[in-house]
C-alpha cells in the first residue's frame, strides 16, 4: 500500500518552493521515465517516481540573465546532498515510512556524477535507476532545467503517473 502519491508530493509548499529551481517538467518527466525503467527492471515504481520527482530538489539558482550557467553549477553545485536531505524530510512528514524515505534519499544522493560522496560498492538498482532516468532528460549545458509546464498540466501529469503506479503494483500483487 502506498502511503504517499507522487501527486501529495508535488503539491506540497517544499516542492513548490524547490522544484522550480530544477525545473518541474524536468522533474516529473524524469519521475515518467523512472517508473517504466522500474517496470523493465523489477524496481518498485512507487519508489522510483518518488526519487525521480524529487531527485533535484536541492538544487540552488545557477541561472544568470535567464539562462542556465552550466560553469557556475558546475562549481558550486552540493544539489544532491541538500536534496536527499530535504526529500527524506518532506517523505516523512507527509508519513511515508522511513526506510522507504531513507532509500529514497540515498537514490537521490548517489544519482548525479556531480556528487563527490559515492556509494560504498555498488549502487542499488533504484540508485542506477534514478541517475539513468535523469541522465535521459538532459539537455546540453544543462537546459533542461529551463524547460516551462503550465502548474495545472503538472498536476495532471502526476495524476496520470499515480494512475499507473497504481495499476502496475495491482498488477504485481496479482502475480
Amino acid at each position: 500500500m502506498r502511503r504517499v502519491r507522487i501527486e501529495d508530493l508535488l503539491t506540497d509548499s517544499v516542492c513548490r518552493k524547490h522544484l522550480p529551481r530544477a525545473g518541474v517538467d524536468h522533474s516529473i518527466r524524469v519521475a515518467e521515465i523512472a517508473v517504466d525503467l522500474a517496470e523493465q527492471m523489477g524496481v518498485d515504481p512507487d519508489k522510483a517516481a518518488k526519487a525521480g520527482l524529487l531527485h533535484d530538489i536541492g538544487h540552488g539558482d545557477f541561472t544568470v540573465d535567464g539562462r542556465w550557467n552550466y560553469e557556475l553549477y558546475s562549481r558550486g553545485d552540493i544539489h544532491p546532498i541538500k536534496g536527499a536531505e530535504r526529500a527524506h524530510e518532506l517523505m516523512v512528514l507527509k508519513g511515508e515510512d522511513p526506510e522507504v524515505a531513507r532509500e529514497i534519499a540515498f537514490a537521490i544522493l548517489f544519482h548525479s556524477g556531480s556528487n563527490a560522496i559515492r556509494p560504498v560498492g555498488d549502487r542499488t538498482p533504484l540508485q542506477a535507476l534514478v541517475a539513468m532516468a535523469d541522465d535521459g532528460d538532459e539537455e546540453e549545458l544543462g537546459q533542461h532545467h529551463l524547460r516551462q509546464i503550465d502548474w495545472a498540466a503538472a498536476v495532471e501529469r502526476v495524476r496520470a503517473l499515480d494512475r499507473r503506479i497504481d495499476d502496475l503494483l495491482a498488477r504485481r500483487n496479482q502475480a
